[in-house]
């Protein structure tokens, strides 16, 4: 079998990686390499091709996924009426049913927040989560708004509301907070 072009190990280390950001937000990092690879189309052995290790995967992964993050609401960021539509898209997305059960395209903040806790200390991953959380928690301030109390709303809501899904209490978790994050005064 013949070396893959560079261009090809270009597209295979891209595929690596969204793969791994979608499997390590629905089921945690604790995803296996081969598990990660199978989804992928690739071998197992292709994988040490790529990449140093599982962490260097973690590591770039939780980079790749802020990336996206502030790719997708990264358009109303400029000051004004802008801004604030584009935060009210935000948590109005942030909070719905559709978010809640689809972990694997959602908020790496959530997803990963526990994996990060248990392992990421003195890693690369926890340094971009941890810029990534103040990023998304600056994106959501306002004039009088701390957007670190409306990150850790809507962090909290959409963990307990996963935690009760397919219980009256889950829905009620995400308007309660939507409501708070909205409503005036």
């Amino acid at each position: 079998m013949g070396r893959v072009s560079q261009a090809q190990a270009e597209e295979n280390r891209r595929r690596v990686v969204e793969t791994a950001s979608r499997l390590f937000r629905e089921r945690g990092t604790q995803v296996s390499v081969a598990d990660v690879m199978a989804a992928a189309g690739l071998t197992h052995g292709a994988f040490y091709k790529q990449f140093a290790s599982k962490e260097a995967l973690v590591d770039e992964v939780t980079a790749y996924a802020f990336a996206e993050l502030a790719r997708r609401h990264g358009a109303g960021l400029e000051d004004g009426d802008g801004r604030r539509a584009a935060q009210q898209s935000l948590i109005d997305n942030y909070l719905s049913v559709e978010h809640r059960d689809d972990p694997a395209d959602g908020c790496p903040v959530a997803a990963l927040a526990t994996d990060i806790a248990r392992d990421g200390g003195g890693r690369e991953a926890r340094r971009v989560y941890t810029e990534g959380v103040a990023e998304f928690a600056d994106f959501l301030a306002g004039p009088d708004q701390d957007g670190i109390l409306r990150l850790c709303t809507l962090f909290g809501a959409l963990v307990l509301s996963r935690a009760t899904k397919g219980f009256p209490l889950s829905e009620e978790i995400l308007a309660v907070a939507h409501a708070a994050l909205t409503e005036p005064g």
